[in-house]
């Protein structure tokens, strides 16, 4: 039985912004679905991606700009975060975790630059939607075993 990850729901305060702020990052827009009650139920899907997030109102209890550690996959981190600047988001600098295993909760155990070996899953930038729910790219050039 395979079970596929399909969708991440994002909470936000503003949908309108939402919308503007995910087409600017070059996120195909899947779809949009309301009713009568005031729910709205909005689909975005990152280029290359299998798996999509929602967002609107009536699909999360949560709090706007609550989540947090959604990891979006990159070949290249650098590349990626100018990509993400030249369209108007504010990235951090590239950064690897000390550990060099996987980055730390917030911006502990930061170290500026790329991993320095450049290897796969240790080089990472963030950034944050309008209402702050966190990104993080990663840089992956070799997948472990077992990974598509």
């Amino acid at each position: 039985m395979d079970y596929r990850f399909e969708v991440a729901v994002i909470p936000v305060s503003d949908i309108d912004r939402a919308i503007h702020f995910y087409q600017a990052l070059g996120w195909r827009f899947d779809a949009e679905f309301a009713d009568d009650e005031g729910y709205r139920l909005v689909q975005f899907t990152p280029p290359g991606s299998p798996a999509s997030i929602i967002f609107g109102s009536g699909v999360t209890d949560a709090e706007p700009g609550s989540t947090e550690g959604l990891h979006l996959i990159v070949s290249d981190v650098v590349a990626a975060r100018e990509d993400l600047v030249s369209r108007g988001v504010e990235v951090s600098e590239v950064f690897h975790d000390k550990t060099g295993v996987f980055h730390h909760a917030g911006t502990t155990a930061r170290v500026s630059g790329t991993d320095p070996q450049r290897t796969s899953y240790g080089s990472y930038a963030s950034f944050s939607d309008p209402d702050g729910n966190g990104w993080v790219l990663q840089e992956v050039t070799t997948r472990l075993p077992g990974r598509v």
